[in-house]
């Protein structure tokens, strides 16, 4: 692999435009190393060193290598991750006709994003589209990425709202519905003889990504899709000097893109553990779906790998006994403007190290063993640690580890990168910290 892990990275955040896109970019990238697509529905075989994945609803995905010693012995060392990220998604019957045949979209907000900052920004599509086919059950189910800007979310004159710079309370049903421009009558009467202007626009671009397998396709084929917004700007360096990243979908993307590197970097290196790369979905609306933390989905491979691998009947407890988490999620950094937000001896700074994040009420999975070991690893990577916590007047949010914590009984701790901007359209990060990272996962994979 390359060791220019931020051009990696900058690329990996631009084409991973939504969690189906994210997920079909780390599979390719899964093949060229070699690993091989295990199905849930077969009996699998897991031979010592090999290097399998496994996919959940076209989301989630977890790749790892199987140790050369006893997994009940040498236990599973994972760093799990999430593929989701706030946006908004279409709502059916999404079109809205307005004046002058301008034609909107109803949507609604996935997450928790910041939402001004989707104003009168190019906005382009992707997601899943669902075709009709014989089988009931089995429908064709396509990723498609428009991968130009369609839409955009105009902001109301600062004219008709003088307050506007004072605080904009914002609805999402209101002022947030994207505008993907204005047609004929003609036009408008064609799209909805056709089942309306995003089937036919989806349509068309299932023609073209899957030409020979789906030439004719029209809009009638549809039965459903799951299509999010994204902002069409590519990730980007900024700063003096490249410094900083700049990209939506940073959190989390960029930690599992890191996870992935850093297996990916050691995946045949010999080792008697086995390792685990765990990229959930759903975390920002509370991984309750089963392709998220809270579901059983880690739980029921750790089996299975226990059962190909081992012939004791308490090999998956005496695994996990054996075996250690670390859940990385992107944490808050110090913002210069807003000192007074933070806790006043524990803000982690961009550029100053991987970050481990603690919670007195138990919103991470981070105690002082975890956190030990955490600071241990640093240390041999030669890195610096920092501390999050939050000011003890400000609510926090969770992330995988403790959520992961309920199917697994499992050690570990809860880490991330310091970002701006949390949840923005466009996020901010350190270059150095994500190098940094890498360096920490590769030597806990050794």
């Amino acid at each position: 692999m390359s060791n220019n892990y931020i051009e990696m990275l900058l690329n990996d955040l631009s084409v991973s435009t939504c969690n189906f896109t994210a997920v079909e970019q780390i599979i390719a990238t899964l093949y060229e190393y070699g690993f091989e697509e295990l199905d849930e529905s077969e009996t699998w075989q897991i031979r010592p060193g090999g290097k399998y994945f496994v996919v959940k609803n076209a989301t989630a995905v977890f790749a790892f290598v199987a140790g050369s010693a006893a997994i009940e012995e040498a236990g599973i060392r994972i760093v799990s991750a999430h593929t989701d990220s706030p946006c908004f998604k279409l709502k059916p019957n999404c079109e809205i006709y307005g004046d002058g045949g301008v034609v909107s979209l109803n949507v609604e907000k996935y997450g928790g994003g910041i939402m001004y900052t989707w104003f009168d920004r190019p906005l382009s599509m992707a997601g899943r589209v669902v075709l009709r086919t014989p089988g009931t059950l089995w429908p064709d189910s396509l990723v498609i990425d428009l991968q130009e800007p369609v839409a955009t979310i105009p902001h109301l004159a600062i004219h008709f709202n003088r307050a506007v710079n004072d605080g904009n309370p914002l609805s999402v049903q209101k002022d947030m519905k994207p505008v993907m421009g204005w047609f004929s009558d003609d036009e408008l009467m064609a799209f909805r003889e056709n089942g309306g202007l995003i089937k036919t626009i989806l349509a068309a671009a299932i023609r073209k990504d899957y030409a020979d397998e789906y030439p004719d396709v029209t809009p009638d084929d549809i039965l459903d899709f799951e299509m999010a917004l994204y902002p069409v700007e590519k990730a980007s360096l900024a700063g003096i000097g490249g410094s900083m990243i700049q990209s939506a979908r940073i959190d989390d993307l960029s930690m599992a893109y890191t996870a992935l590197y850093a297996l990916l970097d050691t995946c045949d290196t010999p080792c008697e553990t086995t390792r685990i790369v765990a990229l959930f979905d759903n975390e920002e609306t509370g991984s309750g779906t089963k392709q998220g933390a809270a579901s059983p989905v880690l739980r029921h491979i750790i089996e299975r790998l226990c059962l190909c691998t081992s012939a004791n009947q308490q090999a998956f407890y005496m695994a996990l006994a054996n075996s250690f988490m670390i859940s990385a999620d992107d944490a808050h950094g110090w913002h210069p403007n807003y000192s007074e937000r933070y806790d006043p001896t524990n803000h982690p700074v961009l550029g100053g190290g991987p970050v481990v994040k603690i919670n007195a009420n138990c919103k991470y999975m981070t105690d002082a063993v975890g956190a030990g070991v955490f600071h241990s690893l640093c240390e041999k990577a030669g890195v610096n640690m920092q501390y999050f916590v939050n000011h003890a007047d400000v609510a926090g949010g969770s992330t995988l580890g403790n959520i992961s914590s309920s199917q697994l009984d499992i050690d570990g701790v809860d880490v991330g990168c310091a970002i701006w901007a949390m949840h923005s359209a466009r996020e901010t990060a350190s270059v150095s910290d994500h190098l940094d990272m890498i360096k920490v996962f590769k030597e806990f994979f050794k």
